[in-house]
């Protein structure tokens, strides 16, 4: 992903908006793989996030004419995007709340020894990092929804608590006390629960089974061992970028992030070819 000034934007947008196809492409390429893991993090599955990053990018391309640069351009995508997560309703976690009382219980008294061998010649090495991969995000599920975007943004993200606080209509210090509080739950969590990250008994090879069961995971269907990685120097390029261009500069590491799966994509076409392509120049 080539990184643009904040010059070379505002061109691609005056472009954009006057129905040029192609620089309204370079827009949303620059920025759908961000919102794709962002969207992940915070609905907790590929299907959900699949969903809602095709809406956020298309009340990105509605509102390009509103992009004043008095940010970055990612500052501005990442605000559209946390504002309709926070209240996004459509996805299965909002039908099906957890907890981490609910999920400590699981873990403390889920019959995991009862279940036959639900792995359908799938390794069990491989289906225990994909358990490992989606209990670490579902787990976020736990947080109340602004505390799930403010751990996000900054213990995966680690975006500067200003920017952070500007993307939330928070200030920089509420930010701040937030996340370590926040930080700190996560981390009690973990040291009690997780075998793998903590002094727990859970461990995802012992359980693979049992989430089959569960539908948690399924060996037919492995999002996150199938999903293609983003290099974490492309994104540190990104969040460098984004930093740059709001006088702030502060080194990051990312976890594990994943290209828009191609459905996303090809819907996105779709939408560049289709009649909807119009909306854009009567925002």
């Amino acid at each position: 992903m080539n990184q643009k000034t904040n010059e070379e934007i505002q061109t691609l947008i005056a472009e954009a908006t006057a129905g040029d196809k192609k620089a309204l492409e370079t827009l949303i390429t620059g920025v759908q793989d961000l919102v794709f893991n962002l969207s992940l993090r915070m609905l907790g599955t590929f299907t959900d996030a699949e969903d809602a990053t095709q809406d956020i990018l298309l009340k990105m391309i509605t509102h390009l004419s509103s992009f004043r640069g008095d940010s970055s351009f990612t500052t501005w995508v990442f605000r559209i995007a946390a504002n309709h997560l926070k209240n996004y309703k459509k996805h299965m976690f909002a039908h099906y709340p957890l907890s981490f009382e609910y999920y400590g219980d699981d873990i403390e008294n889920g019959k995991i020894l009862d279940v036959p061998d639900l792995t359908q010649n799938v390794e069990k090495d491989i289906l225990a990092e994909e358990l490992k991969l989606s209990c670490t995000n579902v787990m976020l599920q736990c947080l109340d929804v602004e505390s799930r975007c403010i751990f996000i943004l900054g213990t995966m993200f680690k975006i500067d608590s200003r920017i952070a606080g500007d993307i939330l209509e928070m200030t920089p210090e509420a930010y701040r006390q937030r996340l370590s509080r926040i930080r700190k739950k996560m981390a009690d969590f973990l040291g009690q629960y997780c075998g793998e990250y903590g002094g727990g008994k859970c461990k995802c090879k012992d359980r693979v089974n049992y989430a089959i069961q569960n539908h948690r995971i399924n060996p037919l269907q492995l999002d996150y061992m199938t999903a293609s990685e983003i290099s974490v120097q492309t994104m540190m390029d990104v969040k460098n970028a984004m930093e740059d261009i709001d006088d702030l500069s502060q080194d990051f590491s990312f976890c594990k992030s994943y290209q828009s799966p191609e459905r996303t994509k090809h819907l996105i076409q779709e939408i560049l070819d289709s009649t909807q392509f119009s909306i854009i120049q009567k925002s």
